[in-house]
């Protein structure tokens, strides 16, 4: 009896019996959940939920800090110097004269409108972005630009407009910009690559009408025309400021609203509508809130290129973030453009170049690097 348990003991266990049709080899082990970073602040109903990334948190405060140094040295420094308590004087009504008017007056007002522009412009480049699903999707490339250029340019040539008539029809131009590029696209749907190629198209028509116009111009006419076109912080008084400042103060908060459904449209149209989101409505709604920033930026200081391009992606890469990361992109633009501002009123003084000029040579290098790196993204 002994031998015999010693035996069965021994002896190998059978091999489990092969289902049919079930694959071979070593059982794989469940996938993982995939863990969700972050800290979720929900009100006590939990009617409201936010998700704060701790990197995202700490880029935006370090973009705020950004911003407020170059608000202080704009604000100091130039032809004649400040100190930060004569600015706080000035600002708070208690300066003198000269201080007083340097700082409200000269100093002020194009700062505000360089962070307000910049804010706008890098918001509706993230809006058509995520839209579109491509890094080239902003209102440069698909020709919102250049519509609101055409826009100004009847005016100064053919109207013979003030300031306020040329923004305007600038903002007019804009908008009627935006509705030819959805007519083209109505029963083909507003996203990806399509709405891109489109604009490119309607943007080289643009470019077209405008060169066509500066030649039927006076040369008076065609030399504002052409220092329009540039894109230009100088001479920027109080009523431009607000302006501006009016536009970003309904439309950001809109567009804040809708960022996380947007972030929803770019899991891809069918997930999106298992979760709630009307994805056409949705997508017309920031469509509609991206053209009039674009628009109403290019009113106010003329195309400034490149800065709706470059700063969403820039804020999506120092933030880590995979949605469309809105208010960091609001906060990169502000600080781009205030500081292509503030270096070309300082390191090229006594000349007055125009922003337009220190964007456009930064962003024409970032677009070689990002056609460079999604070419080899495609081979790859």
């Amino acid at each position: 009896m002994t031998a015999v348990r010693e035996a069965k003991a021994s002896a190998p266990e059978p091999a489990p019996r092969k289902v049919p049709g079930e694959a071979s080899g070593p059982a794989t082990a469940p996938a993982l959940p995939r863990v969700i970073t972050g800290r979720v602040l929900r009100t006590r109903r939990g009617g409201v939920s936010l998700r704060v990334r701790g990197r995202t948190l700490a880029a935006t405060a370090g973009l705020l800090v950004a911003l407020l140094v170059v608000a202080g040295i704009t604000l100091t420094t130039g032809d004649f110097d400040l100190s930060v308590g004569e600015v706080v004087q000035a600002l708070t009504g208690n300066g003198n004269g000269i201080a007083d008017f340097v700082v409200n007056t000269l100093r002020m007002p194009r700062l505000v409108t360089a962070l307000c522009v910049g804010a706008a412009l890098a918001v509706s480049g993230a809006i058509l972005q995520s839209i579109t699903g491509n890094p080239l999707g902003s209102p440069d490339i698909i020709g919102f630009t250049n519509g609101s250029a055409v826009g100004a340019l009847v005016v100064i040539v053919m109207l013979h407009g003030s300031m306020t008539q040329i923004a305007l029809g600038a903002l007019v131009g804009g908008l009627a910009t935006a509705l030819a590029v959805h007519l083209l696209m109505i029963g083909r749907g507003i996203q990806g690559f399509r709405l891109v190629v489109v604009g490119i198209g309607v943007s080289a028509l643009l470019l077209a009408v405008n060169s066509y116009l500066i030649t039927r111009a006076t040369f008076q006419e065609a030399l504002e025309a052409q220092s329009w076109l540039i894109g230009s912080l100088g001479n920027r008084l109080w009523t431009h400021a607000q302006a501006i400042g009016i536009a970003v103060a309904v439309l950001l908060p809109l567009a804040f609203f809708l960022s996380r459904r947007l972030s929803m449209v770019e899991m891809g149209d069918t997930t999106a509508m298992a979760l709630g989101v009307n994805v056409s409505r949705t997508r017309t709604a920031l469509l509609v809130i991206s053209v009039a920033l674009a628009a109403f930026a290019t009113a106010v200081t003329g195309p400034i290129w490149f800065v709706a391009l470059a700063a969403p992606q820039v804020a999506r890469r120092i933030t880590g973030s995979s949605g469309p990361a809105l208010l960091p992109s609001a906060l990169m633009g502000a600080v781009m453009l205030a500081l292509s501002d503030l270096a070309v009123q300082r390191i090229f003084a006594p000349a007055l170049l125009p922003v337009g000029t220190a964007t456009g040579c930064v962003g024409g290098l970032y677009l070689i690097w990002l056609l460079v790196t999604e070419s080899r993204k495609s081979r790859a």
